[in-house]
């Protein structure tokens, strides 16, 4: 069974679905990005969904269980490339996505990240780019 790659970018780690995911191959990535996050010391996770295009309740919830465990290693996760198709399913099966933040493309994502991150370090200057995206 194919597993999705992780992939290191400074103090990020992509998780990029390019493939159908299967109930194995989900709960397979959700123990790689725990390992991955506790061994990297990573501070956030973008998830790429943007070649995902059907959901069911049980990948839904797969969304809010790595966000649940990125937390728990200290790591913020942001959900990017969702297809309006994926919205609209989730919306109908009544799934919310927790502490998930989302943002529409890779770009910003990581920059939803950065300025997380610089908040929780405290430095200044992350006003401007944090009410552009929302994050105030």
């Amino acid at each position: 069974m194919d597993r999705v790659p992780i992939l290191q970018i400074g103090d990020v780690l992509l998780v990029s679905i390019q493939v159908d995911l299967q109930d194995q191959s989900v709960l397979n990535l959700q123990e790689d990005l725990a390992e991955r996050i506790s061994a990297t010391g990573a501070s956030g996770v973008v998830i790429d969904i943007s070649a995902v295009e059907i959901v069911d309740s049980f990948i839904g919830r797969m969304f809010a269980t790595i966000a649940s465990l990125s937390q728990l290693f200290d790591a913020d996760t942001v959900v990017v490339g969702m297809r309006p198709a994926v919205a609209i399913t989730l919306v109908e099966l009544g799934l919310t996505l927790g502490n998930v933040r989302t943002a529409l493309d890779l770009d910003r994502g990581i920059k939803i990240l950065r300025v997380l991150h610089e908040r929780r370090r405290g430095l200044p200057g992350t006003g401007h780019a944090a009410s552009t995206l929302g994050l105030r």
